[in-house]
């Protein structure tokens, strides 16, 4: 084999930096593994100011949590470039991928932690206040939102179940059916919204009213062309965005993936090992609900094993370890 080539096979290569990546990277760092982190530098939750729900890290910006977190594994002698993989394809007994960056790498192993996409709904005024009064998750800025007028914004039935949860912070909630009929609302869900005191608001949601760089209400379509429907003041907005996972180099390289209401995602055991040999899958690349405390776990999980799997490996190719 040649220098170049040596220079360029790792026992293990990570795609994505995010906390899924950079944990399972700093496993197999301190394992002394030769791993490599190819990173795109698209955090999901780069629009948050702050994080919460994570031990010891709560109230941490989710800049500042990689930051962090780079550092660390660097100290371990795990390489991190900033690049995306564009493909990637089995080449006898390690994985190749291909980098935009014009570089190829070769791989033991492969951590596919590439994270999902947020598409959210297409009403005026939405996307430029994302992570900040218009949010998705009670448990990550429910506390922060606490007791004011809050809106929920129905993209589907199960927004019902977000209205209720929602409930736990505050008790003025509107849930906007907006992409929702009224029939069809289960019996159960009117009694349940009813027992929770959620106001339910027929009608399509035109778009937010902004005062002062604030949300201060949401209009409803109708009234004037100028937009003079119903104002209901709301000082926050949960919407929940469409999950779409990034499962193009799974697919590519036949793993198995299994559909759910949330997208299609890598059929995987415990460990987080998919259907194809050596390739795993962590985070948000793994199933819809992982939170940053969840994917580190995922990726702490992920690379234990796979230092056991090389271990294994090497041993019963009587190779010295």
């Amino acid at each position: 084999m040649s220098e170049n080539t040596e220079s360029n096979r790792y026992d293990v290569v990570v795609v994505g930096g995010g906390p899924a990546g950079l944990s399972a990277a700093l496993v197999l760092g301190r394992a002394r593994r030769r791993t490599l982190v190819v990173d795109a530098g698209e955090p999901r939750n780069a629009p948050s100011a702050h994080m919460q729900g994570y031990l010891s890290r709560d109230g941490m910006s989710p800049a500042e949590f990689l930051a962090v977190g780079r550092e660390e594994i660097a100290r371990y002698g795990v390489e991190l470039v900033r690049d995306r993989v564009v493909d990637a394809a089995r080449n006898g007994e390690d994985f190749t991928a291909d980098l935009a960056g014009g570089r190829s790498v070769r791989a033991r192993q492969l951590v596919i932690a590439t994270g999902l996409k947020d598409v959210l709904p297409d009403l005026p005024g939405l996307a430029e206040r994302f992570g900040r009064d218009v949010i998705h998750c009670p448990y990550c800025h429910g506390w922060e939102a606490r007791d004011l007028p809050t809106g929920v914004l129905a993209a589907s039935p199960l927004s019902v179940h977000q209205a209720l949860m929602v409930t736990q912070w505050s008790k003025d909630v509107r849930l906007f059916l907006h992409e929702v009929g009224e029939s069809e609302l289960t019996d159960d869900d009117l009694r349940r919204l009813a027992a929770a005191g959620v106001a339910v608001v027929p009608g399509k949601v035109a778009e937010l009213v902004v005062t002062d760089d604030r949300l201060t209400g949401v209009r409803l379509a109708g009234g004037t062309p100028s937009g003079g429907g119903t104002v209901h003041d709301r000082e926050v907005l949960y919407a929940a965005p469409r999950a779409v996972p990034n499962n193009e180099l799974l697919l590519r390289l036949g793993a198995e993936l299994r559909e759910t209401p949330f997208g299609a995602y890598p059929v995987i055991d415990e460990r987080g090992l998919t259907t194809v040999p050596g390739l795993w899958a962590a985070g948000n690349a793994s199933g819809f609900a992982e939170q940053v405390i969840n994917a580190a776990s995922r990726g702490y999980r992920a690379g234990a094993a796979i230092n056991g799997e090389l271990l294994m490996a090497d041993l019963d190719a009587g190779v010295r370890v």
